[in-house]
Order: structure tokens, then C-alpha cells, then sequence
């Protein structure tokens, strides 16, 4: 083996045994004032050399984390700073770095920003493989904690994926994500977008629309939650709807959103809800191209609110709090680092609407993000 092939091998687990202890340290395993382990019992524990050990505390000490007291051992460090969230690193993982996200990146960065924490950013770009790396190489890294949008959508078992990630040796947590059903062990913070979907469709029963429909996106997991809130809406008000239509984006194009315009304003439609944007300005240019009125005849909202007001006609729109959303959840870890016995918090906020031209209404009210 060349010799830098194994001198980055030691690095790795001097750095991977000083993950694991200060993680332990974060999460109270070894609270103020406790004595660590004798480097000998650390090294027969973790199966590494007493060199590696040595390393690693090292790292803890120049952190602040841990004191060496002569004769007497190495002892965790009152109020070590990173506890408080000063100078903590934390590892943020989100899907894309286009769209959606980067207000939610912008919420997250002020938040540790204002608290001195460091931000270490991946993008998963929606591939397992890609989010299981970054989490490796975060975890060798040093964060002391993780901010993640893991990927679901289309994993075998997710709730397995949300163990292991609740599972991990420092605090999780998750954002826009979480388990629908059974047991959900993750602490997290996620729009209600289900309260969304009703939100569009009270929405629009106000402006005295009675038979409405649903167009979305699919393959996604906004696309669900937002249809249960727009099918019980519906009943709760007892409006009339046309069958929904769901397609992927891929198959979302001209000749689809003249098709399906023509078939709900056949069916007395006159409003509709689109999942997301991209799929409501398809929407609004085939009424255009049938002779039909935006919104005298066709009053449209789409959800997501990234591109809806750049379309020919401003789109009236949901908008998920996205920038509050990442504020919430890095709050959230940076007090679970000051608090590591802090009872597990499931937040879900709810989305605000933003009026424009599409739907009627006149323009002003906007979300609380």
C-alpha cells in the first residue's frame, strides 16, 4: 500500500473516532464534567490505535469540547461552546439547489449565521446513492449535527431510511420530510400541504366557484398530500369536482394541458388547481389557445409559488413558508445541541396564499414566508 493511501486511511479514523465522541458528548452520553474513557479503553472500545485516539482527542481539545487534566484523565468541558451552537458544524443535505430550495437555504444559513455555526452544503440531486455519500463524508467530517431532505420517493422502505437517519451518531433533523404512516421516530419540520390544498380550494369557493378540478404533478411528495386536502375540501363544502389528472413531469406538456382543459370546462369547470407552477402556465396558455378567458372563464391557482408570477398571467398561488421552514428546523437542531434531553418536536407549517391576476380576486394577500 503507497504510503499517502495509508496516511489518509488514519486520517479518516482519527476523524471518524472524534465524530463519534463528540456526537456522544452533543447527545449527553458523557455530560458536562464527565470523565471520558482512558485512551487504552478507547482504543480496545473503537478497535483502533492508541495513536488514532490520541488524534481524536486532540481534535476535542483544540475544539474546546474536552480538558486533559494531568494524572487525573480527559473530562467533557463546561459549556463548551459548540454546545451553545457557537462554532458548531452542520451539515445541510437538500435535493436541488434551483428551485424550492434555496429559500429554505436562505432561512437555514441567517439562522446559524446569527447563531456562529458553520453550514457544510450538499446536494443529493434526488439520488440515494448521492445522499448516502454526502452523509458519509459529513459524518467524517465533524458535523455535530444534520439538517436533511431525504429522498423517499421510490426507496423500497422509508421508513427504514428515517430510522437509520434518526439512527445516525449526531442529531437529525429533517426537513419537508417525515412519514405519512405508522410510527414517525424523525423530529422534523414540514409544510402541511395537505392544509394547501383545502386552503386553494376554500380559496376559490369564496370567489363563488362551485365545480372545480385538480391537475397535478406526480412522482413527487407534495403531489398526495395536496390532493387530500383538495378532495376533502371539496366534500366538506359540498362542491363538485371533475375527475383529477396526475401525470410526471415529463409527461406534462402542450398537447396534454389542451386535452385536459378542454375535458373539466366540458365538465363545468370553472377553476382549478395546479400542482405546480410549470404545470399551471401549461394550463393558462391552452385556455388561451381554446378561446377561454384567464380567469373569466377558467379561474386558475397553482402551488408551489417559485415561477408564478413570472407567467403571461400572474398566477395566483399557495406558497409553502420555505424560507420560515429552514429558519424552524435550524432552530430546532441548534437547540437539540444545547439541549440534548429536549422531547422530540414534529412541526408542520401551514402555507400562505399570494393573490394575483389568475384567479379573479383582487391582488394583496400574501403568505407569511
Amino acid at each position: 500500500m503507497r504510503t499517502d493511501v495509508v496516511h489518509v486511511a488514519r486520517e479518516l479514523k482519527f476523524q471518524r473516532l472524534a465524530a463519534e465522541l463528540r456526537a456522544e458528548i452533543r447527545s449527553g452520553v458523557w455530560p458536562t464534567g464527565a470523565k471520558l474513557p482512558t485512551e487504552q479503553e478507547l482504543a480496545r472500545t473503537h478497535e483502533v490505535s492508541l495513536t488514532t485516539v490520541r488524534r481524536a482527542v486532540d481534535e476535542l481539545v483544540g475544539e474546546g469540547l474536552v480538558i486533559r487534566r494531568q494524572g487525573a484523565g480527559t473530562f467533557v468541558v463546561e459549556h463548551a461552546s459548540a454546545v451553545r451552537g457557537e462554532a458548531a458544524l452542520v451539515g445541510v443535505i437538500v435535493p436541488d439547489t434551483t428551485l424550492y430550495y434555496p429559500r429554505v437555504l436562505e432561512g437555514i444559513e441567517e439562522t446559524l449565521t446569527g447563531a456562529g455555526a458553520r453550514l457544510l452544503l450538499a446536494c443529493s440531486r434526488y439520488e440515494p446513492t448521492e445522499e448516502e455519500a454526502a452523509l458519509r463524508r459529513m459524518l467524517d467530517s465533524g458535523v455535530d449535527g444534520l439538517l436533511v431532505v431525504p429522498t423517499l420517493i421510490g426507496r423500497g422502505d422509508p421508513a427504514a431510511v428515517v430510522g437509520r437517519l434518526t439512527a445516525l451518531p449526531v442529531p437529525v433533523v429533517l426537513m419537508e420530510r417525515g412519514l405519512d404512516d405508522g410510527d414517525d421516530p424523525s423530529e422534523h419540520v414540514r409544510t402541511d400541504h395537505e392544509a394547501g390544498g383545502h386552503l386553494a380550494v376554500r380559496h376559490l369557493a369564496a370567489l363563488g366557484h362551485t365545480r372545480l378540478a385538480l391537475l397535478t404533478r406526480s412522482g413527487n411528495p407534495t403531489a398526495a398530500p395536496v390532493t387530500r386536502g383538495f378532495t376533502a375540501a371539496v366534500a366538506a363544502l359540498g362542491l363538485g369536482a371533475a375527475e383529477p389528472f396526475a401525470a410526471p413531469q415529463s409527461e406534462w406538456n402542450p398537447r396534454v394541458a389542451d386535452e385536459h382543459v378542454r375535458r373539466i370546462t366540458a365538465d363545468g369547470v370553472t377553476a382549478v388547481v395546479c400542482f405546480g407552477d410549470r404545470e399551471a402556465t401549461f394550463v393558462a396558455s391552452a385556455a388561451r389557445r381554446l378561446g377561454l378567458d384567464v380567469p373569466g372563464d377558467l379561474a386558475i391557482v397553482a402551488y408551489d409559488d417559485e415561477i408564478a408570477d413570472l407567467a403571461e398571467i400572474p398566477l395566483t398561488a399557495v406558497s409553502p413558508p420555505k424560507r420560515h421552514l429552514g429558519r424552524q428546523a435550524a432552530e430546532l437542531l441548534l437547540r437539540r445541541l444545547r439541549e440534548p434531553g429536549l422531547p422530540h418536536h414534529q412541526v408542520r407549517l401551514r402555507p400562505g396564499i399570494v393573490v394575483r391576476r389568475s384567479c379573479g380576486a383582487s391582488s394583496g394577500e400574501t403568505t407569511i414566508d
